[in-house]
């Protein structure tokens, strides 16, 4: 099985979260996989798909979310380590995914 690469964004605020999730699924083929409630009102939306997919999904989100709101932070993981699943919030792992 091939690992598909992790895309996140996170906003202050939820609808800057729902902006970009909603850009991130329409500008490239990627999975959303959810979001997460950091705290402080920070919200992280998280897709999964190839490497160049996400990478244009999260610059799509960063860009969509930053013209309604606060971008705190952008990053893509092309392969995460499979012990890297065990953090992801339940469900977001690669294998529920497919």
């Amino acid at each position: 099985m091939q690992q598909e690469a992790l895309g996140m964004v996170e906003t202050k605020g939820l609808v800057g979260a729902i902006e970009a999730a909603d850009a991130m699924v329409k500008s490239a083929n990627v999975v959303l996989m959810g979001y997460e409630k950091i705290g402080s009102g920070l919200v992280t939306v998280m897709v999964r798909g190839d490497v160049g997919a996400v990478k244009a999904a999260t610059d799509a989100g960063a860009v969509a979310a930053s013209k309604i709101g606060e971008v705190v932070s952008v990053h893509v993981i092309p392969r995460p380590h499979t012990e890297v699943e065990k953090i992801l919030p339940r469900g977001l792992s690669a294998s529920a995914a497919q």
